[in-house]
């Protein structure tokens, strides 16, 4: 996946379609798979809840040992992708390559700015790429498209800071 770009997530096609292909035991194109409610999946979301900015999964799994859930690295990577999946989750890759998930109060689509040095993260809309990027869609003949953006730099903070030589 590209360097700080969003994971393509897969949501369902429609209720059902997923109801339909979980009862006829096949897979449905675009149907993600009902998860079952456990007590890890309760506190990996609550966990995301509580948390303004992205986070790794190992980073999350550190503030669920620390608050005394009981989860494995392995369970943690799961869950994230699953609500990665069915859309509950926006995921990235941060600098390193990592990727990053938060829960984003927009549902539609926007884009974000990162901070490279704290994590930080806005959550922006951005008219004027949506519309360069459909007239450059158009203008090749591309239909369907989709895009990301996400704009990395210092935030405001971290600016202060590297200007004060604490940085």
């Amino acid at each position: 996946m590209p360097f700080g770009t969003k994971a393509e997530s897969t949501k369902p096609a429609s209720a059902a379609a997923t109801a339909a292909g979980t009862a006829a035991g096949t897979a449905v194109p675009g149907a993600v798979k009902e998860q079952r409610v456990t007590k890890q999946r309760l506190a990996v979301s609550a966990a995301l809840d509580q948390l303004d900015d992205f986070v790794s999964t190992q980073e999350l799994y550190r503030i669920l040992q620390n608050q005394g859930v009981s989860v494995s690295l392995a369970t943690a990577y799961r869950i994230l992708q699953s609500l990665a999946d069915e859309g509950l989750v926006d995921v990235l890759r941060n600098g390193d390559g990592e990727a990053v998930y938060r829960r984003c109060a927009v549902t539609g689509h926007h884009h974000h700015l990162l901070c490279r040095n704290c994590g930080k993260a806005v959550e922006v809309e951005a008219p004027a790429v949506e519309t360069w990027a459909a007239r450059t869609a158009s203008e090749h003949g591309y239909t369907e498209v989709a895009h990301t953006v996400e704009i990395f730099g210092l935030c405001p903070e971290c600016t202060a800071r590297k200007a004060a030589g604490t940085l």
